[in-house]
């Protein structure tokens, strides 16, 4: 179980938009009333952004296949590795238009909308962060770019920025430009250690070969954003192993002395 595997944001507080579509989208949706349906057949969820094709971001989109549109917005390498010779994909195209891709271009900065095309006063840019390919096609595709993405999600009006990275296995100076100056940031926080894992015998993978930059350590997350000029850091898609879940751990109080907070699930954020 990990916290934090998909947000909803919105500009307005009436359409919302989803990053990532997690297993659990279900139960999200159930615990946040602005997310509830309105009548027959109606959803605020305006769109899904997905940072890349791993299954825990994009499972629950089976759960939203019935008869609403969806709008998603991926690279055209994610929206490939999901409908190309992926026949569940056939679920959400049960009727034409059920699904209207959006192609995140690196670097290109766009305003969100809905169905509808209504504006929705935020903006997202997608640029590539260091990952990998999704477990199922490893040996299918060869990497690239577009595998992997954090958002940056600004709402118009104040400027104000909130970025997103949900699976990042390095940080290096660019990146760490990119995100100096924003309102918030939800950094993957999965793993304490490289050898979590695999210390607990659940595991002969370590963090770095799951994509994930583990927290501690003199190379980790908690180190190499060290001094980031960001309002609000706060640690997501937490996995059940990471001490820092623990309230009385000294991992926990090592990233709360560093200004961080642990998200937890139905975690509310005014930015």
């Amino acid at each position: 179980a990990r916290t934090q595997d998909s947000l909803a944001v919105s500009g307005d507080g009436q359409g919302w938009f989803l990053l990532n579509a997690s297993p659990e989208i279900r139960q999200q949706i159930e615990s946040f009333p602005p997310l509830h349906p309105r009548g027959p057949r109606h959803s605020p969820i305006q769109a899904i952004l997905l940072t890349n094709g791993d299954l825990d971001h994009c499972l629950g989109l089976f759960s939203l296949r019935e008869s609403s549109p969806l709008v998603i917005y991926a690279t055209e390498r994610v929206r490939q590795g999901l409908v190309e010779s992926n026949t569940i994909f056939r679920t959400l195209q049960r009727f034409p238009g059920q699904v209207t891709w959006r192609l995140l271009k690196l670097g290109r900065e766009e305003e969100l909308a809905g169905l509808d095309g209504a504006p929705s006063g935020l903006s997202v840019l997608a640029l590539p962060v260091p990952g990998k390919l999704p477990v199922h096609l490893e040996g299918l595709m060869g990497p690239d770019p577009e595998d992997n993405v954090g958002l940056w999600i600004r709402e118009l009006k104040s400027g104000r920025t909130a970025a997103y990275l949900t699976a990042v296995k390095s940080v290096d100076d660019s990146l760490r430009h990119a995100l100096e100056g924003a309102a918030c940031l939800f950094v993957d926080g999965t793993f304490w250690s490289s050898d979590e894992l695999v210390q607990l015998g659940l595991s002969t993978k370590r963090a770095e070969d799951m994509a994930h930059l583990p927290i501690g350590g003199p190379a980790g997350s908690l180190a190499r954003l060290s001094g980031l000029a960001v309002e609000r850091k706060i640690y997501a898609h937490i996995n059940n192993t990471n001490p820092i879940l623990r309230e009385d751990s000294p991992e926990r109080r090592a990233v709360e002395r560093a200004g961080w907070e642990v998200g937890v699930d139905g975690m509310e954020v005014q930015v």
